[in-house]
């Protein structure tokens, strides 16, 4: 959703007309669209594409989910580039397993047109199965490996990241080591679809954050709020470190977090045991619990949480009133993380 909202962010400030297809929103030009689903059936992608050549765009950035390749929605179209960020633990639901999802995953890589570019995150273990078989140009961007496009972090603060890419200096306004990767993907995708590389980091350093992806307020009484789509596993443990990294300790780190219904169950209480680990208080609570009783995702998120940990958590069904009663905990320069929803918080 970042990379994809981002990319769509950097060429409309470049001066191109431009569509989006995502999570959060569906966008021709400047007409927005409420989004139903990541990734439309197609009879719903070819007739916001036909809108958005109608509007004159030249670019179109798609975010493709693993249910979208599986079900053949983006069948037929000619993509100009893909781009693989990382695989963890979600939609295993859906997928039989883990191998799985990945595979269907790579299998949007390998239906790449060697007119096109796949660009892969080499620093996830899973990002040279996404070159295995494509045929399209093979391209990494990293931080920590040997790639085409690397990045270093110099800065990394509330306020945005200070990175170094092509031995030049460029300040973002994006927080954590996660949101250096996203823009490395960003810088990548850019200059292999024809813009200069000058003027990709010139147009990077006036991005914004993306609606409910690590979007952060601060009230009048100097707490922090963070807002983020944080539901796997893996992400949530990102975003608690990326916090983590850039706060003074001094202050407590107050985390709101809930599991959807009828969805992967293995998850809850490995969730709930990440964010009372990393937490110095978690409020567990609603989220989406479908056909579900709230209380009952609750109490199998609350199996992770280790003995010593008990103190730190409280469950809250609303999840309206979890948010007042972490705004009520909270003291001046505390941070809250409200996890899982992201834009729809």
């Amino acid at each position: 959703t970042t990379i994809a909202s981002l990319l769509y962010q950097l060429f409309k400030n470049a001066g191109y007309k431009t569509g989006l297809l995502s999570t959060v929103k569906i966008m021709v030009d400047d007409k927005e669209y409420k989004a139903t689903h990541t990734t439309p059936d197609s009879l719903t992608i070819n007739k916001y594409l036909k809108e958005m050549q109608d509007e004159g765009a030249e670019y179109c950035f798609m975010e493709v989910s693993s249910h979208g390749i599986h079900q053949n929605r983006t069948e037929g179209l000619e993509f100009a580039g893909g781009v693989f960020t990382n695989l963890s633990h979600d939609h295993l639901d859906y997928h039989a397993n883990f191998a799985e999802y990945r595979d269907v995953k790579k299998m949007f890589f390998d239906k790449l047109p060697s007119t096109a570019f796949a660009l892969t995150n080499i620093d996830d273990k899973n990002g040279l199965v996404m070159l295995q078989n494509t045929k399209a140009k093979k391209l990494t961007y990293a931080l920590k490996t040997y790639a085409d496009y690397k990045a270093q972090i110099l800065e990394n603060q509330l306020s945005g990241l200070l990175l170094k890419i092509n031995e030049q200096e460029v300040w973002v306004r994006l927080i954590g080591t996660f949101n250096a990767y996203n823009l490395m993907a960003i810088y990548g995708a850019a200059v292999n679809l024809g813009l200069e590389s000058q003027e990709v980091l010139t147009l990077m350093s006036g991005l914004e954050s993306v609606s409910g992806r690590f979007q952060f307020i601060v009230s009048d009484t100097k707490v922090t709020a963070i807002v983020d789509y944080a539901h796997t596993p893996d992400a949530l443990e990102n975003v608690l470190k990326t916090i983590d990294s850039i706060r003074t300790r001094n202050e407590q780190l107050i985390t709101i977090v809930g599991c959807g219904g009828d969805r992967d169950k293995t998850k809850r209480p490995v969730m709930a045991h990440i964010a009372s680990s990393l937490s110095n208080k978690a409020i567990f609570t609603s989220d989406n619990p479908r056909s579900e009783d709230p209380n009952t995702i609750i109490e199998d998120m609350e199996k992770g949480v280790e003995p010593q940990n008990y103190k730190k958590t409280v469950a809250v069904t609303d999840r309206k009133q979890a948010i007042k009663i972490a705004c009520q905990l909270a003291n001046p320069n505390d941070i809250i993380l409200i996890a899982g929803k992201g834009h729809e918080t």
